[in-house]
């Protein structure tokens, strides 16, 4: 009866965009433990027994996780089956503490990265790809994998990034003329391969390279390392744009709600509650939000 439920399950979800790749693994694992147990409904004990063979707490708490969501689903039309209490913690750990570049932050890294190496496309590859990062917020596996294509009058088209979505990136006139500017100097260099950033082995640009160039003009500005000892990251521009954009959110509840769902989907977030993190991550927005709040119970207006 589990298995034909886990089947169920799965189709129910996938068919609402949810690869669950591993998830469905274990849900597979989970029903044939329970059957070796004679158990027909999700038991609570037994969940908790399979998910404690796991090595780690994190990983027992995950798969735990996932047979709660799963016994809530079932338990919802039979309420033989149990949903586990989730003794083994958070699914997953606390967000970490991003590093938010300013504005002046940034021109130093694309300043740094313009003059970084040999005299070659590698200069103008980071410089744009930096640029890029930090007046759209992609994220650098969404803009390494770009290809001439995908470059349109309307913005840039990111094909099928988390949750399966593909989703178009406006891009500023100034954006858009440094691009092209780009890619003159970049089309006769790998004129084969079609990928908007390549490599000085023409070849696309890997995660690893990005990263590593990053850290050199993070050395050559010299920034200093954030809270609790955070580094800057090529994701760091990425958070540094999502701040920039919830600073510049117009007043008003209906405009605040229309401002959070449009960043949500500008950034690809597969929920909301990824883009409302920033709000508790970023001191100057906390700040901006006790102002708010503190203007609201005196009586004064929002």
């Amino acid at each position: 009866m589990l298995t034909q439920a886990v089947e169920s399950y799965l189709a129910v979800r996938r068919a609402a965009g949810f690869a669950l790749r591993c998830e469905g693994f274990e849900l597979k694992s989970f029903a044939t433990f329970s059957k070796t147990r004679g158990q027909h409904y999700v038991s609570s004990d037994i969940a908790i027994e399979w998910a404690g063979l796991a090595p780690s707490v994190s990983q027992r708490a995950r798969r735990l996780g996932t047979i709660i969501r799963f016994a809530r689903y079932l338990r919802a039309e039979d309420e033989r089956h149990e949903v586990p209490p989730a003794i083994f913690g958070a699914e997953r750990p606390p967000r970490p503490t991003p590093y938010i570049l300013t504005a002046e932050h940034i021109r130093q890294l694309v300043d740094a990265a313009s003059r970084s190496g040999y005299r070659t496309l590698r200069r103008a590859t980071y410089s744009t790809l930096f640029s890029l990062l930090a007046c759209t917020g992609l994220r650098a596996s969404e803009a390494i994998r770009l290809r001439f294509d995908d470059i349109t009058p309307d913005g840039l088209v990111i094909h099928r990034t988390q949750f399966r979505k593909s989703r178009l990136v406006p891009l500023h006139d100034t954006a858009q003329a440094g691009l092209e500017r780009y890619l003159g100097q970049r089309r006769p260099y790998a004129p084969f391969d079609d990928h908007v950033f390549v490599s000085l082995r023409r070849k696309p640009l890997r995660l690893a390279d990005v990263e590593a160039a990053f850290r050199t003009a993070v050395k050559q500005v010299g920034l200093p390392l954030g809270p609790k000892g955070v580094r800057p990251t090529p994701h760091s521009l990425r958070h540094a744009f999502a701040v920039r954009a919830l600073q510049t959110c117009p007043d008003g509840r209906d405009a605040i709600t229309k401002h959070m769902l449009a960043l949500s989907t500008y950034l690809g977030h597969t929920t909301v509650a990824n883009t409302f993190w920033y709000l508790e991550a970023v001191p100057d927005l906390m700040l901006d939000i006790a102002e708010r709040a503190d203007r609201f119970v005196t009586g004064g207006q929002l």
